[in-house]
């Protein structure tokens, strides 16, 4: 982080870099994107199951969280610090037609962000499913579902801890972990 970055900004990713997730969870720095603010972080958010190895083939969701300042704020954002955050996970095939999805998709975010007070304002995004079906020599899975968020919301403390444990709470619900400290039951 250069010194000659604001300290909001620094204050921010900070508590970003400090945050510590539930285990099936690992978080990466990556080049963040240019020119969208005068300052801008980047993580990865992959999901992978406790007793796998990051060898073993695809997350079941994945994702990058980004953090946009802008010290002299944005109409648009209603503030400081935006955050824009992009989520991928399959989903079983029986959920391809489910006209409920989106919306469902939807609220794994918004109620994240409320059941871990992230306090935050100017909400919004898109979700999108989509199935795809592979012919001939293409290798993978005859079939696959796909479900597609991207969101963005500007928070209103310097203090993302909150929101990157709600994009992880996010991811891992749909990728169909239960939530943080809940077992699942095997069967008998």
């Amino acid at each position: 982080m250069p010194s000659s970055a604001p300290e909001p900004f620094r204050t921010a990713i900070s508590t970003l870099l400090t945050t510590t997730v539930r285990p099936q969870a690992r978080v990466e720095r990556i080049r963040p994107p240019q020119r969208l603010a005068p300052w801008t972080f980047a993580v990865a958010v992959d999901i992978v199951p406790t007793g796998s190895s990051s060898a073993s083939g695809p997350e079941p969701a994945t994702g990058r969280l980004v953090v946009l300042y802008d010290p002299d704020g944005s109409e648009a954002w209603d503030g400081e610090i935006r955050l824009v955050a992009y989520a991928q996970a399959d989903l079983a095939p029986d959920m391809a037609g489910d006209p409920l999805l989106p919306a469902v998709g939807w609220s794994w975010l918004t109620e994240a962000l409320e059941q871990r007070s992230a306090a935050h304002t100017a909400v919004g995004g898109t979700v999108t499913q989509t199935t795809s079906t592979r012919f001939g020599d293409v290798h993978g899975p005859t079939s696959t579902t796909q479900l597609e968020l991207r969101g963005s919301w500007t928070a209103t403390s310097t203090d993302l801890s909150p929101h990157l444990l709600a994009f992880v709470d996010l991811l891992c619900v749909a990728a169909g972990l239960p939530p943080e400290g809940v077992a699942v039951l095997g069967d008998r």
